[in-house]
């Protein structure tokens, strides 16, 4: 149950348009950011929520992780963005990947300002084996 999670409210993102309203560019990311900082995809779920009056909506996107999750939503119309990955460090220490995926997370999105938080999880209680 021991683990890390992180979060950023991301405001002002200057990333290119795509990242904030298509489900196909949302999605790429994610796997390839998962891939490269070392942690293992198994499976991910992308919405692309439906235009209003003509202007595309947000996007949220899911990877489940063999260690735990990576959630991204999008506000293109407020130009901001919403990330969370938590990890698991039960069999391992995964926190230095969890941080390479949020670094590359923050530097696709270029946001001006990030609000960031970061939770350790959970402690292991021993049980009495008597």
């Amino acid at each position: 149950m021991q683990g890390l999670h992180l979060t950023a409210d991301c405001h002002h993102c200057r990333c290119d348009a795509a990242l904030l309203v298509d489900a196909n560019a949302v999605l790429q990311l994610c796997v390839t950011a998962v891939k490269a900082s070392g942690l293992q995809a198994v499976n991910q779920l992308v919405h692309e929520f439906p235009a209003v009056e003509g202007i595309k909506s947000g996007v949220t996107a899911t990877v489940l992780l063999a260690e735990s999750h990576l959630c991204i939503h999008t506000w293109p119309e407020l130009q901001a963005v919403t990330l969370d990955v938590y990890v698991c460090n039960f069999g391992g220490d995964h926190s230095d990947k969890a941080h390479r995926l949020m670094d590359a997370l923050l530097a696709a999105f270029k946001p001006d300002s990030t609000d960031r938080h970061e939770l350790h999880r959970g402690t292991l209680i021993e049980k009495n084996n008597s």
